[in-house]
């Protein structure tokens, strides 16, 4: 599906952080760091950086092209271990239907990811739901549930008038 193809709406609906909203993040994300006594290396704040000043989700490939400041690309495993790093903090997540990423906009580590994801824009908007009662179903089977994530697809308010 071509996102963005038919949104009718103005430029920018879904913004990133921007200004003291950017500064106010990578300083907590900083401190959020020094707190488990992590390092937010220069590579790893750039690319904590372009996920939350972007619009929605960035491919891998759109981090590499856009991580240098004069527009020198990065190498690959530099952005790939950023990405590994950022998302083992909790500060980033991974939409797996996309292969793209975003930051993590509920604030840290130890919840559950859930995204709607707008077929229009592209726009992805993530919220912490309730999966009690499909991990106590899940229970009786004695899997060891690590990880679940939930996408799902529709439109955002912007491209629905």
């Amino acid at each position: 599906m071509d996102m963005g193809a038919d949104c009718h709406h103005a430029e920018g609906a879904h913004p990133g952080l921007k200004g003291q909203a950017l500064s106010h993040a990578l300083v907590e994300a900083e401190r959020r760091c020094a707190a488990t006594q992590e390092r937010l290396t220069a590579p790893r704040r750039r690319v904590l950086e372009l996920l939350l000043e972007a619009n929605g989700p960035l491919k891998a490939y759109d981090l590499i092209a856009a991580f240098g400041a004069h527009g020198e690309p990065a190498k690959p495993p530099t952005v790939y271990r950023a990405l590994e790093f950022l998302e083992r903090l909790g500060f980033a997540h991974r939409i797996e239907s996309l292969n793209a990423y975003v930051p993590c906009r509920l604030d840290g580590q130890g919840h559950r990811a859930a995204f709607v994801i707008c077929e229009c824009c592209g726009a992805a908007e993530e919220f912490e739901p309730d999966f009690d009662a499909q991990l106590a179903a899940a229970a009786p089977s004695r899997y060891a549930v690590r990880a679940v994530t939930l996408e799902a697809r529709g439109l955002c308010p912007a491209c629905q008038g």
